[in-house]
C-alpha cells in the first residue's frame, strides 16, 4: 500500500506511469527490504531448531520464509512493472508526449464573486 501510494503521488506531481512506478519502488526499497529481512531472521532459530517439536516448526518457517522472499520480489518487481503496464498506456496516447497534468490543475478553481 504505500509502494502505489508512493506511485500516485509521484503521479499527481506530473511523472509518467513508468517514472513514478520504477521511482516509487526505488526510493521504497531500503523499508521493503529490511521489513522482509527483519521478518525472515526471526524465523532462522525455528528454521535451524532441532529440539522437541522441530519437526513441525522447521518446515513453517521454511513456508514462511520462502513466502516472504516471494511478497518482496512481487512488491519490488511485479507491482511496478504491472503499474507501469496499465497505466503506462494513457502516457503514450497523448499527442507528442505532452506530460500529465498535474492534480492543481485538474481540481476547479473557486470563483470569487
Amino acid at each position: 500500500m504505500v509502494l502505489v501510494g508512493d506511485i500516485k503521488r509521484l503521479r499527481d506531481e506530473g511523472a509518467a506511469a513508468e517514472e513514478a512506478a520504477y521511482g516509487a519502488a526505488q526510493v521504497r526499497l531500503r523499508a521493503i527490504l529490511t521489513a522482509a529481512l527483519v521478518a525472515a531472521f526471526g524465523f532462522i532459530p525455528m528454521a535451524i531448531g532441532s529440539g522437541a517439536g522441530a519437526e513441525v516448526q522447521r518446515p513453517l518457517a521454511t513456508v514462511v520464509v520462502g513466502g516472504l522472499v516471494t511478497a518482496t520480489l512481487c512488491t519490488l518487481i511485479l507491482l511496478p512493472t504491472i503499474y507501469a503496464w496499465l497505466f503506462g498506456g494513457a502516457d503514450r496516447g497523448r499527442e507528442g508526449g505532452a506530460e500529465r497534468p498535474r492534480r492543481e490543475e485538474l481540481e476547479p478553481q473557486e470563483v470569487s464573486p
